[in-house]
């Protein structure tokens, strides 16, 4: 497992922290998302055999939240 933090300025509240968590999640070859509201960090576990880290960024972003 690989394991990456991501800036997303735009993170700021519960439901913000659901739709990241979510659009990453849901990806096949993730296996973690954690995004703080507060740090605006996601931290994301996935395969790298499976998924890259800018497939990842891109569903982030396609859910409306920007990726650093």
């Amino acid at each position: 497992m690989q394991q990456a933090v991501l800036t997303s300025p735009k993170i700021s509240c519960g439901h913000c922290k659901m739709t990241v968590e979510s659009a990453a999640g849901s990806l096949a070859g993730v296996d973690s998302v954690s995004a703080d509201p507060e740090t605006k960090k996601v931290e994301v576990s996935y395969d790298e055999s499976k998924i890259t880290i800018e497939e990842i960024k891109k569903a982030i972003e396609a859910a409306g939240y920007p990726v650093e």
